[in-house]
């Protein structure tokens, strides 16, 4: 994972609100896999497993960061069983579910999203 300093560096410019849910989020991803690579990109954070791939190959999801939600995203989401039916996005590839407050956020299906 990136150092905390590089971290809140980056989210310098998105609100309270969204930084407080994807600081939350990287806390619940590295609870689950901590060998997750981390890698910052334009819009958020990819993680995936180093030793087996890419970040595509062995992804494991992407915080996609916007002014007023944030997206938590699944390449292969297509294929990850959504019970309670929160994923949107393309049927055939990747999925996300819309975070748009940190209060609302269904945490405990999140960690079982990333989970897989």
């Amino acid at each position: 994972m990136l150092p905390t300093s590089n971290l809140v560096h980056y989210l310098d410019h998105v609100s309270p609100e969204i930084r407080d849910i994807v600081l939350e989020l990287r806390n619940l991803i590295a609870s689950i896999a901590p060998d997750a690579a981390e890698v910052r990109h334009s819009k958020g954070f990819s993680y995936f497993h180093d030793q087996r791939g890419g970040t595509v190959s062995a992804g494991i999801c992407q915080i996609i960061i916007f002014d007023d939600h944030v997206h938590l995203a699944f390449i292969h989401g297509a294929f990850l069983s959504d019970p309670l039916g929160l994923l949107m996005g393309d049927a055939k590839y990747k999925k996300y579910i819309r975070i748009t407050s940190y209060d609302e956020a269904p945490w405990d299906y999140l960690k079982l999203m990333i989970t897989g």
